[in-house]
Parts: structure tokens; C-alpha cells; sequence
């Protein structure tokens, strides 16, 4: 018994539709998916499809963290449901070095401090990491066909980073483009006794805001617009800029501006996007108690961009569960999608779709039944990934249901019993369970099913306990 399809999963009949941006893209609910996560190894790529699209989303954003491990396949499987995917490219670094070049050690951002985080960041001011990385996502879009392109975490580093020393770039690329800009050495940001301190210097200060926001913008820019970049070999793609958005007191725009060279209405003027989306920052996401209206906080930034960008369509994300003391909930993410839209956002999205609560406080629901092409086959679709159950503790049942005149199904109080079924075999993929039942029911009826199991040992938070599916929770089988 085994699942059938170009990748080793069942056939499901949907369309492709590649090329043009499908519009819902632009609007609505959207999830970003990271497939290096262990949560989605060892299935097939359509029952990730399956997954999300059950979730009810019809847009992903496919982060990319190294350009030379993307699925393919698995972008495939989604646009064979018509859900639209965004590539989704870090623009200041890299976690892992594989895809790098033997000359990338080169291309290093100088800090006050050294986080040693295991992440890589890379100056914007190092042409040649610019030009490996356009080529980079030149290559990506063009091998993939991806509905859309955006750069994420394209800024310096780092909220406060004056004060906590992760800040950069000051190394020698940097203090070049400088010295050609102005003729002067950069600040000093160490020794406050030195002449150049830069709260000392606040016109050469100034110049350096300056030509930090001119980077960020830049290096999005010759990614996208710049000669063999991502709109050249790719005019029908879709574009997306991000920046930060943050609570707090002050001037937050200005900030943002000043510690990480993010200036949104600058950046969507440089590179002519079709969508730009602001970025919950960390001082907000890593809050236990985050309320999900929070994002009316970040209502001068968006109108700034709006004045400036009346017709382009907006988007706010989120993170729902990068840290065990800030997991959020499904309630807790629809009242953030529901604030969002009635914000007047035009997209919400959230980071990332197996990080979110319902993963860790609700049990597997089987959300759709299927007859396989062998007579006696019934893959059950469920809301998150199963563990293959042992034949001998799965317990399947049917009810038969008559069909009114519109087709769908209802029950009768003659044909309203369970029936005990003979199962053969059972496996799992994903969150699709393959059943083999002998003398399977010719007609429609409703399945139940006992014993089947979550995947904690899948999740990024370890030690939770798992759920078994709720028998109660029957499933139509046409």
C-alpha cells in the first residue's frame, strides 16, 4: 500500500496556475513555511499542500534560508492547488555557509559586538556579496517558478544596537563607502573621549543615517531592478519589500531610521514594489503577553507609507511561536488576522504555520476523506501531521448517510448506527492517513476513527504531551 503521484503522494487532480501573480496573493490570510524545520522531513510534498491548504491558506511565504536547498517539488505541490508562494530571501546574512562562496569571509559585517548567534551577517557595502547575491536570486526564480520575490531582514543591526553593541556595519567596506561619500572617516562609536565620538559629530553623524538607508534600499534594489537581477530574468514575477515595525516611545520611525537604516517609504520609492509588509520587530514578538490588536501601534509607519503609496497594498506578520514563552494560540492568531484586516491591511502573515498552539494544545481533526483508486483504499486528510498508527490499536467505524437533493450528506435514523470495519493496513503520511478496509462501503457514509496520534517529537518545543484524535470527530467519505 503506498501514496501515488509524481513525488510518491496521491494524485489530487488540481490545477497549476503558474506565472501570472495570482491576485489573492495580495490580500488576505497568509502563512510563511520554513521546510528545513524537521516537522515537515520524511513526508511527501503534497501532504504539506494538503496541510496548509486545509489550514485555509492560499498564499505561502517559502522562506529561503539557503538558496541552494529549496524544494522545488514541494513549491510544485502548492501551486498545483493554486496556492500562491512567495520566495522569501534574507537580505543581511546567512544561517550556514554551504552555499557561499570559498571568498565570503571577506564580505563580513564588523560589530561593536560579536553576538556569536551562529548567524552570518554580510555588509551591504561588499559589491561582491551584492552581485553573488543577485545572481543568487536571479537563478532561484528563474530554476523555480515562484509567484513572487521579497527580500526579508534586509537591515543592519540592531534595535539599540548602540547601546547593546550589536551594531554594524563598521568594518573596512563600510568605512570605504564612507571616506568616497564624504571624504571623512566614519564615527567613532567606542571611545567617547575620541574627537569623531558621534554623538560629538552630528552633521558627519547624519551622513552616516544616511548612507546606511541608502544601502539597505540598494542592496534590495540591485536585487530586484539591477541588471540580471530578479525583475530582469523574471518580468512576470511579483515583488515584496519588508521592513520593521516596533512599539515604543519616541520617534520609532526615526530610530528604526538611525539603528537600522530601514526608512519604508524610501525603500518602496527605490525599488518599486508590488507590496511592502512591515515586520513585527523582536522588543514585540518576544513579549509573553502580546495582545493581538497590538499592531494599532504601528499605525504611523503604515500611514507613512500609505500617504506616500495610496494604491499599494499592505501587509503586517507576525511571529506565533519562535520562543516557548510567547506561543500563541488559534484564537489569539485570528483575532491578529481579523485586526489586521480590519485595520485596513491588505495581507497578514505570520511566522511560522507548525510554531503556532494549536499544535501543541489540540489533537489531530480528520478534515476530509478520499476514495484512493484501489477499491478498498480511503486516505483521511487531518488538520496536522499523524504518526503512523499500529493496525492492531486503530479502531475504524462507519455510518452510512443518505444524501439529500442538493448531494450532501445527512443522517437517518435507520442508517444511523456505527458499523465496526475490517482494516487491513494503515500508514501514514504526514497528515494523511492511507486505510485499507476490507469490504469498504459502496456508498457515502461517515468514517470514525480511534487511535490516532500527533507528532510531538516533530515540534520545536520538546516534552509536550500528544494528542490522539476525538472519535466524535467523524469524517464524510463520498
Amino acid at each position: 500500500m503506498s501514496f501515488n503521484g509524481n513525488d510518491g503522494t496521491q494524485s489530487t487532480g488540481f490545477i497549476t496556475l503558474t506565472g501570472k501573480i495570482k491576485p489573492w496573493a495580495l490580500s488576505g490570510p497568509s502563512i510563511q513555511i520554513d521546510p528545513l524545520f524537521p516537522y515537515y522531513a520524511n513526508r511527501s510534498r503534497d501532504s504539506i499542500a494538503d496541510e496548509i491548504a486545509l489550514a485555509g491558506y492560499r498564499t505561502v511565504h517559502y522562506f529561503v534560508v539557503r538558496e541552494n536547498e529549496v524544494d522545488g517539488a514541494l513549491v510544485a505541490a502548492f501551486q498545483r492547488r493554486g496556492i500562491a508562494v512567495w520566495a522569501m530571501v534574507l537580505g543581511n546574512g546567512s544561517f550556514g555557509v554551504s552555499q557561499l562562496p570559498p571568498e565570503w569571509k571577506g564580505w563580513r559585517m564588523e560589530l561593536l559586538r560579536e553576538p556569536n548567534d551562529g548567524f552570518q551577517r554580510l555588509s551591504h557595502f561588499a559589491q561582491e556579496y551584492v552581485e553573488w547575491k543577485k545572481k543568487a536570486a536571479a537563478r532561484l526564480v528563474t530554476d523555480i517558478p515562484f509567484d513572487g520575490f521579497e527580500v526579508a531582514e534586509p537591515y543592519f543591526p540592531e534595535w539599540n544596537g548602540l547601546r547593546s553593541g550589536v551594531y554594524g556595519d563598521i568594518g573596512p567596506h563600510a568605512r570605504r563607502a564612507f571616506r568616497e561619500r564624504s571624504g571623512e572617516d566614519i564615527p567613532d562609536f567606542r571611545d567617547k573621549h575620541t574627537r569623531n565620538y558621534y554623538r560629538k559629530v552630528p552633521e558627519l553623524y547624519a551622513q552616516w543615517v544616511d548612507l546606511r538607508v541608502d544601502a539597505v534600499n540598494a542592496l534590495i534594489g540591485e536585487l530586484v531592478n539591477g541588471a540580471g537581477g530578479v525583475r530582469d530574468v523574471r518580468p512576470d514575477i511579483c515583488v515584496a519589500t519588508w521592513s520593521l515595525a516596533v512599539n515604543g516611545r519616541g520617534d520609532v520611525p526615526g530610530q528604526l531610521r538611525e539603528w537600522q537604516g530601514l526608512d519604508a517609504v524610501a525603500m518602496i520609492r527605490c525599488v518599486a514594489p508590488d507590496m511592502h509588509v512591515l515586520q513585527t520587530h523582536w522588543p514585540d514578538w518576544m513579549r509573553r503577553r502580546l495582545p493581538p490588536h497590538y499592531i494599532g501601534g504601528y499605525a504611523r509607519i503604515a500611514q507613512a507609507v500609505r500617504a506616500a503609496n495610496p494604491n499599494l497594498p499592505l501587509g503586517v506578520q507576525a511571529d506565533i511561536g519562535s520562543l516557548a514563552s510567547m506561543v500563541r494560540d488559534r484564537e489569539w492568531t485570528r483575532q491578529f488576522g481579523a485586526t489586521a484586516l480590519e485595520g485596513g491591511y491588505d495581507v497578514w502573515t505570520a511566522y511560522e504555520y507548525h510554531l503556532g498552539g494549536y499544535m501543541y494544545d489540540e489533537p489531530p481533526i480528520p478534515l476530509r476523506a478520499e476514495r484512493s483508486t484501489a477499491d478498498d483504499e480511503v486516505v483521511v486528510s487531518f488538520s496536522k501531521r499523524i504518526a503512523t498508527p499500529s493496525v492492531n490499536e486503530l479502531r475504524v467505524w462507519s455510518r452510512e448517510s443518505a444524501a439529500d437533493a442538493t448531494g450532501d450528506l445527512i443522517r437517518t435514523g435507520r442508517n444511523d448506527s456505527l458499523r465496526p470495519l475490517e482494516l487491513v493496513d494503515a500508514a501514514a503520511d504526514g497528515n494523511r492517513l492511507l486505510l485499507r478496509i476490507r469490504n469498504l462501503p459502496p456508498r457515502a457514509f461517515s468514517l470514525r476513527l480511534e487511535g490516532v496520534q500527533d507528532t510531538p517529537k516533530l515540534w520545536l518545543l520538546k516534552g509536550r504531551k500528544a494528542h490522539h484524535n476525538l472519535p466524535e470527530h467523524e469524517v464524510q467519505v463520498p
